[in-house]
């Protein structure tokens, strides 16, 4: 090939030609697995799984530029990557908890532990799942107040899944007079719970009473309501406590 102001035209022309043939070779490996990974992650229902998707796409390209470097460029690949090495790992020691939190969120999806809709209970936390992303857990107290737990401390925390029973469950405790009825008693809780509280009180489950223990007042037991999803305990429990104060059969201490 001829020379150009000392530039030599053929030298350059198979760079070009190396480059293209290495972008459209990675093109085309791109959409064959960019299409694969859409029909495996839409089959698994992961949630962000656009990010998979970014992470493939970023890796066939550094594939791509690390083929090219000598032939095009002159660069040494292994000198790139050595150097890419280095600032990997000062990277990852400035970002420990970050990386962890990503980590513990992939498994957590991967693992569908935890899902937007359940009712978990972790520490002194407890409410329903809200959102859960690549970084943290958000649940949604009752009461209206939201936690974001990362998710590190969540894949290292045991966890309990609440059941649909125990999600609006409340108990108001009372103690009975001895000799009292204790089916009679029973009776008038549930029917003043019934009325008191109706627009509190979930229609799913009934409200029952039970007995568990004797004391020196009487004997001790416990009203146990099931509530709505937005109504806080404190408030049922402090309605009926008024709306059976002053009962006959109600002893004078628990």
């Amino acid at each position: 090939m001829e020379h150009f102001f000392g530039i030599d035209a053929g030298g350059w022309l198979d760079k070009v030609i190396a480059l293209v043939v290495a972008v459209a070779i990675a093109l085309v490996i791109q959409r064959v697995v960019v299409r694969l990974m859409h029909k495996l992650l839409d089959a698994s229902e992961l949630p962000s799984a656009s990010l998979f998707i970014n992470i493939a796409r970023a890796l066939i390209w550094v594939l791509a530029l690390l083929s090219v470097m000598r032939p095009v460029f002159g660069v040494d690949p292994a000198g790139f990557v050595a150097a890419l090495g280095v600032v990997s790992i000062a990277v990852s020691l400035g970002m420990q908890d970050t990386i962890s939190n990503i980590i513990g969120g992939i498994s957590l999806m991967l693992s569908k532990s935890v899902q937007p809709g359940d009712h978990i209970s972790v520490g002194d936390v407890t409410g329903e799942v809200v959102d859960v992303n690549w970084r943290s857990t958000t649940v949604l107290m009752r009461g209206g107040a939201e936690e974001v737990i990362p998710n590190s401390v969540l894949s290292k925390t045991a966890l309990t899944r609440i059941t649909p029973w125990t999600v609006g469950y409340c108990g108001v405790p009372i103690a009975v007079v001895p000799g009292a009825d204790l089916n009679a008693v029973a009776r008038e809780c549930r029917e003043v719970a019934g009325r008191e509280l109706a627009d509190l009180l979930d229609p799913a489950f009934e409200t029952d009473v039970i007995f568990t223990a004797f004391t020196a007042y009487g004997t001790q037991g416990e009203v146990r309501l099931h509530v709505l999803p937005d109504v806080v305990f404190s408030t049922a429990q402090d309605r009926l406590a008024r709306a059976l104060s002053g009962m006959s059969w109600l002893a004078s201490a628990v």
